[in-house]
């Protein structure tokens, strides 16, 4: 299968501009993740964080991981629907037992299960364009859903959004002691996330899996397009998308994160910017791939998007003995989590230039590859039925 350096390159963008976020989830309860006055205030320098964080980062990097899969799928089709049910029934596995005994965060179950159905769906519709606008329409579905969500709760705030006392107190005390009774209390954030995922948020994740099929099909994720068009693209998507995200960030601080509004409605904004955002960065890396290519941490990053699955485990694996184990849950501020992120991702870079310097591939993408071979039998790659 050819490789293609440049989505190697931006894979390992998204993995690491992931962590911005996730290291919010890590370090602080899971309220904080969306809402920057889960305390009932929040000092100047977290809001500064969150709004930035918020207008470049949040939803940014896992839509454009989600549209890479999307392509990944589209180019594995040739191996056969053994294979690819195999392979992605693998990584539900997977993310079940990170979500289950490591953390509670997992994006892995949620991209196996969507990717299940997807890959039929590329498939069966040959043509690019139905392709993208049935990926369009279960986008914008998938939003909608939440303007009903939003039009059917509660004004008040729930526990999970504005937590008591008695609630912070409870969430320490299950991180940090583990046992069975942190699998419990993640059993029950995997049974609520697929719930949101049957309802909600995998409408959207497969609509971006398709849309990033067919940016593949199309050539524009490979680089087929001139130079002038990656640069316009960049122009308008980045335009675009910011100028509806930052109208976001902005009303959901004036309103001081009332639950009412930035739980429900005031979510849309962010979810409508990002796609947009997410390839207009794509657009402006595949225009100036050329250069960005002669950078030596160009190597390096494309090591780490080579490297994805590795390192996304790697990295709950760093975070949850830095904060569980070690004790510094709930010690730093959005902002200090924020700056700790760089060391990480040093981490990252450093053990996938040593390892790929000395193997084809990562070690859990060996192991993955190698379960999917033997789950899918000698005939995989010829069998085409699905």
């Amino acid at each position: 299968m050819q490789r293609y350096h440049a989505l190697d390159f931006i894979r390992g963008c998204a993995i690491l501009g992931i962590l911005l976020l996730n290291i919010v989830g890590f370090g602080l309860p899971s309220a904080a993740y969306l809402n920057p006055a889960w305390q009932g205030s929040v000092s100047l320098s977290d809001a500064w964080t969150w709004a930035l964080s918020d207008t470049f980062a949040q939803l940014k990097f896992l839509t454009l991981f989600a549209l890479l899969f999307g392509a990944g799928l589209q180019l594995q089709l040739p191996r056969g629907g053994r294979w690819l049910t195999a392979r992605l029934s693998l990584l539900v596995v997977i993310g079940f037992l990170h979500g289950l005994f490591l953390w509670e965060g997992d994006i892995l179950l949620d991209y196996g299960v969507i990717g299940l159905v997807v890959w039929r769906v590329l498939r069966d519709v040959p043509s690019t364009r139905s392709l993208m606008n049935t990926g369009i329409l279960l986008y914008l579905v998938g939003c909608g859903v939440l303007l009903v969500f939003g039009s059917l709760s509660d004004p008040e705030p729930t526990r999970s959004w504005l937590p008591g006392a008695a609630d912070l107190q409870y969430e320490q005390y299950w991180k940090l002691t583990g046992g069975w009774e942190a699998v419990q209390n993640r059993l029950d954030h995997l049974s609520s996330g697929l719930m949101a995922l049957a309802a909600q948020y995998g409408w959207q994740l497969a609509g971006l899996m398709m849309i990033g099929a067919a940016l593949l099909r199309s050539g524009w994720l490979t680089g087929q397009f001139s130079t002038q068009h990656y640069r316009q693209s960049a122009a308008w998507l980045l335009t675009i998308g910011f100028s509806i995200a930052v109208a976001g960030v902005a009303a959901q601080w004036l309103l001081h994160w009332e639950f009412r509004w930035s739980g429900f409605y005031l979510q849309t904004p962010r979810d409508l910017a990002s796609p947009l955002i997410s390839l207009g960065y794509a657009a402006l890396c595949l225009a100036y791939w050329p250069q960005i290519a002669r950078w030596r941490i160009s190597h390096a990053i494309q090591c780490v998007g080579r490297m994805a699955l590795t390192n996304y485990l790697l990295q709950s694996l760093l975070c949850t003995t830095l904060f569980y184990r070690v004790d510094l849950y709930m010690h730093f501020t959005r902002l200090e989590l924020v700056l700790m992120v760089p060391l990480i991702w040093l981490i990252n870079i450093l053990f996938s230039l040593i390892w790929l310097h000395f193997f084809a591939q990562g070690p859990l993408e060996w192991l993955w590859r190698r379960l999917t071979l033997l789950s899918a039998g000698k005939s995989h790659l010829t069998d085409r039925a699905g």
